[in-house]
Parts: C-alpha cells; sequence; structure tokens
C-alpha cells in the first residue's frame, strides 16, 4: 500500500498583506456607507426642510416636554403629550391666520364697494400730500393723471392685469400651497419627535459620543441650547414689540389695533420685519389725513424695533449661549442671509461651534 505524503496547506500570507487588504477593505466599507448617506440624503433632499423644522420646534420645547413627562398624570403617556404639543404648534400657527383671513373677508363687501367706486369716479387726491414739505406737484401731477380719472380707464390700473402680475399671483399660490404641504409635514414630523421622547435625544447623545467622544457630545448639547435660546429670544422680543406697538396704534387710532398688534408680534418674530407691518400703518394713517400720528408711529416703532433688535435680542440669546454679542448678531443676520429664515436658527449653533472650537484652540 502506497502512502500518499500529507497534503501541505497553502502558506499565510504575509502579515504586511493582510493588514493592506484589512486597510483596502475598511476603505471601501467607508466609500459604501458614504455613498449609501449621500444616496439617502438625495432621495430625502425635499424633506431635509421639515425635518430640519421639526427637529428646531422639538429642542425649543424639549425641557417643557419633559416637565410635562414628569406630572403624574401624563407618566407613560407619551402619543398623548404628543399629540397635545402638536396640536398646540398646529393653533399656534393656524389660528392667526385663520383670524387675518376671517377679517379680510369681513371687510371684503367694504372693499369691493370702495373699488367699484373708485373705478367709476376715481381716487380724490388725499388732504395730506398739499401739506408735504416736498415733491407736491410731481406727486400732484402724477395722481390727477392716474388716479384721480375713473380707474378703469386709468394706464396704472390696466397695467395691473397684465400677464406678469397674474405670473406673479400664480407662483404666490404655489408657494403658498407649498409652505401648507411643508408644514403639514412638519407636524406629522413633530408628532413623531414627541413622541420617541427621552430615547431620541439620548440616543443621538450615544451617537455623538461614540463617534466623536465626550467633546462631541457636549457640542451637540451646546448646539442644541444655541437653538433653543435664540428661538426664546426670536419669541420674547417679538411679543414684546408686538405689545408695545400694539398700544402705538390704540394710542393712534388706528382699527382693529389687538389684531394688528397680532400680526406685528408674529412679524417681530423674524429679525426686522415688524417695519413692515407699523410702516404699512403709517402709510394709511397718512391716507387718512393723521400726518402727525403717523409721523409717530414711525419713530416710536424705529425705536422700538433698533433697540429690540441691536440689543434686547442678542442679549437674550447671548446669556443662554455665552456667546458675544457680535457674533450672536452675525449669526442671526449671516444664517439669515446663507440658509433663509431657518438661517436664523442655525446661526447662533454654527457661532457657538466656532466658539467652542477658537476655545479649545488657544486653552
Amino acid at each position: 500500500m502506497i502512502s500518499r505524503p500529507p497534503s501541505v496547506p497553502p502558506a499565510a500570507p504575509p502579515p504586511s498583506a493582510a493588514a493592506e487588504r484589512l486597510t483596502k477593505q475598511k476603505a471601501a466599507s467607508l466609500a459604501l456607507y458614504i455613498g449609501l448617506v449621500l444616496l439617502a440624503l438625495w432621495v430625502v433632499r425635499d424633506f431635509i426642510v421639515v425635518v430640519a423644522w421639526a427637529g428646531v420646534v422639538a429642542i425649543a420645547l424639549w425641557p417643557l416636554l419633559h416637565k410635562v413627562e414628569g406630572v403624574r398624570w401624563f407618566n407613560g403617556r407619551t402619543t398623548l403629550i404628543a399629540a397635545v404639543f402638536t396640536l398646540l404648534i398646529a393653533l399656534l400657527v393656524v389660528l392667526p391666520v385663520a383670524l387675518g383671513i376671517a377679517q379680510a373677508l369681513h371687510e371684503a363687501h367694504e372693499l369691493n364697494d370702495w373699488f367699484r367706486s373708485a373705478q367709476e369716479n376715481g381716487i380724490a387726491l388725499p388732504g395730506f400730500i398739499e401739506r408735504l414739505p416736498f415733491g407736491v406737484p410731481q406727486i400732484s401731477a402724477w395722481w390727477q393723471a392716474n388716479l384721480a380719472q375713473p380707474l378703469r380707464d386709468s394706464a396704472a390700473i390696466k397695467g395691473l392685469h397684465s400677464e406678469t402680475v397674474m405670473t406673479l399671483g400664480r407662483h404666490f399660490g404655489a408657494r403658498a400651497a407649498r409652505a401648507a404641504v411643508v408644514f403639514a409635514f412638519m407636524l406629522v414630523t413633530l408628532f413623531v419627535i414627541f413622541q420617541a421622547g427621552p430615547r431620541l435625544s439620548g440616543s443621538l447623545l450615544r451617537a455623538a459620543r461614540r463617534g466623536f467622544g465626550d467633546s462631541g457630545a457636549e457640542l451637540v448639547q451646546r448646539m442644541a441650547v444655541a437653538v433653543r435660546g435664540t428661538v426664546s429670544g426670536l419669541v420674547v422680543v417679538g411679543v414684546g414689540e408686538g405689545v408695545l406697538l400694539g398700544i402705538a396704534y390704540v394710542v393712534t387710532g388706528l382699527p382693529h389695533a389687538a389684531l394688528l398688534g397680532l400680526v406685528t408680534a408674529i412679524a417681530a418674530m423674524l429679525p426686522f420685519c415688524a417695519p413692515i407691518t407699523f410702516g404699512l400703518a403709517a402709510l394709511w394713517l397718512l391716507a387718512q389725513g393723521s400726518v402727525a400720528a403717523a409721523i409717530g408711529l414711525v419713530v416710536f416703532g424705529s425705536i422700538v424695533v433698533f433697540v429690540a433688535e441691536h440689543f434686547v435680542r442678542p442679549v437674550l440669546i447671548g446669556n443662554s449661549t455665552r456667546l458675544p454679542f457680535l457674533l450672536v448678531l452675525f449669526g442671526i443676520l449671516g444664517g439669515a442671509e446663507t440658509f433663509g429664515l431657518l438661517g436664523i436658527f442655525i446661526g447662533p449653533a454654527l457661532m457657538t461651534v466656532l466658539m467652542v472650537l477658537w476655545t479649545d484652540l488657544v486653552r
């Protein structure tokens, strides 16, 4: 019987080759993960803004959510808490819009009668124009040529029916419909975030700590504090501006002063948007011949907005985020310019990251 030599196992690769293969596998896995993440973000690209808005609102209300969860009656009822919080957010946005639309519909009949009269007889030159310090002849001549005659024959009014205006109207309607859809999806996302509750925040912190260490988790927490402080500063300052300007509306005799004050408060929550409301109110006073009241409203409103936007709001946000005044101001304005409305909240958070990195660098 002939014996066969024992089979010799293949020689193991040298350690350097095994290490090189492992390095290539890790690089390939990293490239695959990055590619899949980018692909997933591209798929949900239209909903990134929705998730970002829901995240901002959730971060702002997170401390209140924890307090409500600690109440004995709400203990363990996360779905009920999420539904209540989501419904309150919806009402805070929908109610002012509904009140404004209802008020507009209530006065639509009078506005329609005025417009019909203007079409037949034109619009008389307001008396305050004759008392202006300059530009009276030019304004009077333009008014007589375009508005004093019956509006159906006016070139200025005929121009309002051009294709450009119709196109702008369609674009505005499309944007309004898109905003409504985004708001609806934001509410759904917000409900899911609230329902997840502490599990979601704990998972995010664990992921940040695992990926970036304790310093990364601390940075995420400070960014959340920056967003929360920004929201608080915007809301507090907006309500304050709305109250002060609402009092000014009452003093100057504007109709519907309470509703106009509510609209001003909502507009003032966005930087430098309050002048639009009290500016239109001042124009209405001018049209009624109340020149002194209009000038007083513009001066008072400008002072209120200047102090609130340049001093009160940055101080409120800076105290919560421990950011210098200029960084808060640059973060709000630069964020709004770069990312739009959402950038108002992203800007201070990015400035917080910059401040943390600078502190670690010079430490």
